[in-house]
């Protein structure tokens, strides 16, 4: 459902340096898997989240949504994928009702099943009772909600989620994990970028492990704990803290 193999990506600076964001980096995942792809600040995340859905262009490599890569097809990339991430904005006179009636209406959804979708969203959500206010006065929280539903309201087979659950609080963030756990059960292929470890143990199938734009470790939870001696993800980030150089050092090399 979602291939990345070889993806790069080079940040020119200035006096003719480079930034090497994203460091030939191949992983899949499949229908029903629930990818956790993690890392500190600056590991690469958010930009290889944006190359597979088309928004930057790769320095090399390529990304591909069930068979479409995102460099030749990124339309047909973007109808099978719903983005959330935490630096979304909103159209601040909207409501929360005509903001998702909007978005159903770009991705062509039928006006009968866009208001059906919009009903369950907004009662799995919690979002019935601002769901007639202006976007421009939701909190934080309520924002992310409507966030979740406008990258749902196309019913996509692929989710990317980036930080999905930043700024809501403990019953808001339970919403979203329940969510996460119903997507893996109807067989969509989820990406999910969290700095709540915790969560991710409970919620991922599989992980990546992003240092300095290298994929360094992946696998299940049982996997990464006999690759890093490690028994959680909090002990495996304080350790790619720890080991960077090394780790950088060993990290796999792209073939040749």
């Amino acid at each position: 459902m979602i291939v990345v193999e070889q993806l790069s990506k080079i940040y020119p600076l200035p006096e003719g340096e480079e930034l090497l964001a994203v460091d030939h980096v191949s992983f899949a995942v499949n229908a029903g898997e629930v990818y956790g792809l993690l890392g500190p600040n600056g590991a690469g995340k958010t930009t290889t989240l944006r190359m597979i859905l088309g928004m930057l262009v790769p320095t090399s490599g390529w990304a591909a949504i069930d068979g479409f890569r995102s460099t030749d097809a990124p339309d047909e990339v973007k109808r099978r994928v719903g983005l959330v991430s935490a630096s979304s904005g909103v159209y601040q006179w909207l409501s929360v009702r005509e903001m998702l009636l909007f978005f159903a209406d770009l991705y062509g959804v039928a006006p009968e099943t866009a208001e059906a979708r919009l009903t369950s969203l907004s009662q799995l959500l919690g979002l019935q009772e601002f769901l007639r206010r202006r976007c421009g006065t939701l909190s934080t929280g309520q924002k992310q909600r409507m966030h979740l539903a406008r990258a749902l309201i196309h019913d996509p087979p692929v989710m990317l989620l980036d930080e999905p659950t930043l700024g809501l609080d403990v019953l808001g963030s339970q919403v979203i994990n329940e969510y996460i756990t119903l997507l893996r059960e109807e067989g969509k292929a989820v990406i999910v970028s969290t700095h709540h470890l915790d969560e991710a143990e409970r919620l991922c199938t599989r992980f990546g492990l992003l240092h300095r734009g290298k994929l360094v470790n992946e696998g299940t939870l049982e996997e990464l704990q006999s690759q890093t001696g490690c028994r959680t993800l909090v002990q495996m980030f304080l350790q790619l803290a720890n080991l960077g150089p090394q780790l950088a050092v060993a990290a796999p090399q792209p073939a040749s």
